[in-house]
């Protein structure tokens, strides 16, 4: 089992960083993996500078209008020796906005030979708040935006890497659509989460074929 998490209170990620005795190599011993959002992610912040000093996989959220010439940078920053699998760049686009957004970072990066893992998070670029005030997403908006994810890397030929769901098995109400067609007057049944709004255990299901027939459909 492998744990990753958000790199956002830095005083707690080096109160966990720890040397290697053997490489002198430093390694923040909170996760295996650590990413930094989209509203830290300051290329002159404290957050990448911090991630650019472990030896961590580390990841960064992407978020619409980002430009190419950016992502570079961060790409040299982050893994100047160039190590596959040490960065994960993540997008989180809106689903009406990935395949034209993401493929010119997808061209950018592959054209300067930067081996780094893209990841899809299709929940946080789509999320919104009912009449009622419950932040909610749409099944059908989240895995819109896997698809887009998907249609731009097969138009640049590079690869889909994985995507980030929050979800639970537990038979929550605060994502709309899937098989029981959750609408905004069934939220307020169970809704549970204390941050941000989880597929149920059949809407994750759900997800779960449709992603698989996308991964049939285009050949990955």
């Amino acid at each position: 089992m492998f744990t990753s998490h958000e790199a956002l209170i830095l005083g707690y990620e080096e109160a966990l960083t720890r040397q290697d005795s053997l490489t002198g190599g430093w390694y923040d011993c909170s996760a295996h993996m650590l990413w930094i959002g989209e509203r830290t992610r300051q290329m002159d912040g404290a957050h990448i500078e911090f991630l650019r000093g472990v030896g961590n996989p580390v990841g960064c959220k992407i978020g619409p209008g980002t430009n190419p010439d950016w992502v570079l940078e961060l790409c040299q920053v982050l893994n100047p020796a160039r190590v596959p699998g040490r960065l994960t760049l993540i997008s989180r686009m809106g689903a009406d906005k990935v395949e034209d957004e993401l493929r010119p970072l997808l061209r950018a990066v592959h054209d300067a030979g930067h081996p780094v893992v893209w990841a899809c998070d299709p929940m946080h670029g789509n999320t919104f708040s009912t009449p009622s005030g419950r932040k909610t997403r749409h099944l059908d908006t989240i895995i819109g935006e896997i698809a887009g994810f998907v249609r731009a890397h097969k138009a640049e030929g590079t690869w889909p890497g994985g995507i980030h769901i929050e979800l639970t098995g537990d038979d929550v109400t605060e994502c709309l659509g899937g098989a029981d067609d959750l609408g905004n007057d069934d939220l307020g049944d169970r809704y549970e989460t204390v941050c941000d709004p989880r597929l149920n255990g059949r809407q994750s299901l759900d997800l779960a074929f449709r992603v698989a027939e996308l991964i049939r459909a285009n050949g990955i």
